[in-house]
C-alpha cells in the first residue's frame, strides 16, 4: 500500500511538472545568442528500471545533459529510475497514454514485433548485435509502433549484452539440466519458448520483482547479462551460472508520440541526435562493463561454468525450433528471418 501511495505521489508530481512545463510557452522575443528562445520550453519526464550503476542510467545522464545543452535549455529533462513508477509494462502504458514523455526498457508487449531480434543463439558478436539494431528491418519494425501503440521509437541500443543464465540448485552445462527447474521469464515470448523448448518450467515475474523471487524460491533460476546480475546484486540468490551468450536485447527509447509531433522540428532533430549518441555510449558501456560484472559475480563465490563449443551447440540445436514457433506466431516471417541471418552472416 504505502509503495502504492508512494508511485501515485511521484505519477502526479511528474504530471503536475508535464503541465507546468510541457506546454509550449511563449518567448519574448529570440536573442542573437540563442537561436531557439522563441520555440518555448519543454520538460520531458523518462521512467526506467535499472539502478544508477547500469549502463542505461550512466548513458540517461549523458542523454540529460546532451540535451539540455543543445536546446539552450529549453528542454529539460527528468529521470526517473530503479523501478520507481512502477514495472517496465506501467511504466510504457504511462507513455502511451501520455503521463510520462519517454521509457527506456526491453518491454515488448506493445511492439512484439521487436522480439525479432531476441531469437536465441541470433547474434553472437558486438558488430552482429549493432547491424541488427541499425538494419532497414529494425527501422521498419520501429516504425510500426506509432500506429499500433502511439509512441516513437527514437532509438534502439543494446538493453545490457548478451545473456547468461543462471540458478540455485545446480550447474547447467547440457540442456536436460534445466529439466524440471522453475525460470523466470520477463513475459517475453522468445525467452519464455526458449526455456520450455530446454525443458524448463517458466514463471512470470517483474524484474524489479526478480531478486525477491529468486530469494524466496518462487523461481529457481533467470537469465539476465552479466551487467544486470552485478547491478541487481542477483549472484546474493543464485549459485550456479552458465555463460552461454544465449539472446541480446533491444532497448527501445519509447516517446509519445503526441507529445513528440508537438515539439518544433528543430528540438526533435536534436533529441534524435542526442538518442543515436546516448545509445552508442550505451553500447560502449556495455562492453566495457561485462567483464568487471562478471569478476563481481566471481569474487562473491558464484560458480561460472563456460561451455565448449560442443556443449555449446546442443543448446543451439535443443532451440532451433523457437524460430518455426515465432514465425508461426506472426512474430516475424520466414522471409524477415532469413533477411536476420544474412544481416548476421555479412558482419
Amino acid at each position: 500500500m504505502k509503495k502504492a501511495l508512494s508511485v501515485l505521489l511521484v505519477l502526479l508530481l511528474v504530471s503536475f511538472a508535464a503541465f507546468a512545463g510541457g506546454s509550449k510557452e511563449t518567448a519574448a522575443a529570440a536573442s542573437a545568442d540563442d537561436p531557439y528562445a522563441g520555440l518555448g520550453n519543454y520538460t520531458m519526464m523518462i521512467g526506467h528500471s535499472q539502478p544508477a550503476d547500469n549502463p542505461r542510467s550512466i548513458s540517461l545522464e549523458k542523454f540529460v545533459a546532451d540535451v539540455e545543452e543543445k536546446t539552450n535549455g529549453h528542454v529539460t529533462v527528468q529521470v526517473f529510475g530503479n523501478g520507481q513508477l512502477g514495472t517496465e509494462k506501467e511504466m510504457l502504458e504511462q507513455v502511451v497514454i501520455g503521463t510520462l514523455q519517454g521509457m527506456r526498457g526491453g518491454q515488448f508487449d506493445f511492439t512484439p514485433r521487436l522480439l525479432m531480434f531476441t531469437l536465441p543463439f541470433l547474434a553472437q558478436t558486438r558488430e552482429e548485435v549493432t547491424a541488427l539494431l541499425h538494419s532497414d528491418l529494425a527501422a521498419k519494425v520501429c516504425a510500426e509502433a506509432e500506429a499500433e501503440t502511439g509512441t516513437v521509437i527514437i532509438n534502439l541500443c543494446d538493453a545490457g549484452g548478451f545473456r547468461q543464465f543462471s540458478n540455485s540448485r545446480h550447474p547447467i552445462t547440457k540442456p536436460s539440466d534445466l529439466q524440471g527447474l522453475k525460470m523466470r521469464t520477463a513475459g517475453m515470448e522468445t525467452i519464455d519458448r526458449t526455456f520450455r523448448a530446454l525443458g524448463a518450467t517458466t514463471t512470470p515475474v517483474p524484474y524489479s520483482d526478480l531478486y525477491m523471487a529468486l530469494r524466496t524460491g518462487v523461481a529457481d533460476g533467470q537469465e539476465n547479462p552479466w551487467t544486470n546480475v552485478s547491478s541487481m546484486k542477483f549472484y546474493e540468490v543464485q549459485n550456479y551460472f552458465t555463460e552461454v551468450n544465449y539472446q541480446f536485447h533491444p532497448d527501445p527509447f519509447y516517446v509519445n508520440a503526441s507529445w513528440w509531433n508537438s515539439l518544433p522540428e528543430e528540438f526533435q532533430t536534436i533529441i534524435r541526435e542526442c538518442a543515436t549518441e546516448m545509445g552508442t555510449y550505451n553500447d560502449q558501456l556495455v562492453d566495457e562493463l561485462q567483464s568487471s560484472a562478471r569478476q563481481t559475480v566471481v569474487d562473491a563465490g558464484g560458480e561460472i561454468y563456460v561451455p565448449t563449443a560442443e556443449e555449446l551447440q546442443a543448446f543451439k540445436d535443443a532451440v532451433q525450433v523457437v524460430y518455426q514457433q515465432c514465425i508461426d506466431s506472426g512474430i516475424l516471417t520466414a522471409e524477415e528471418l532469413a533477411e536476420l541471418q544474412e544481416i548476421v552472416a555479412n558482419n
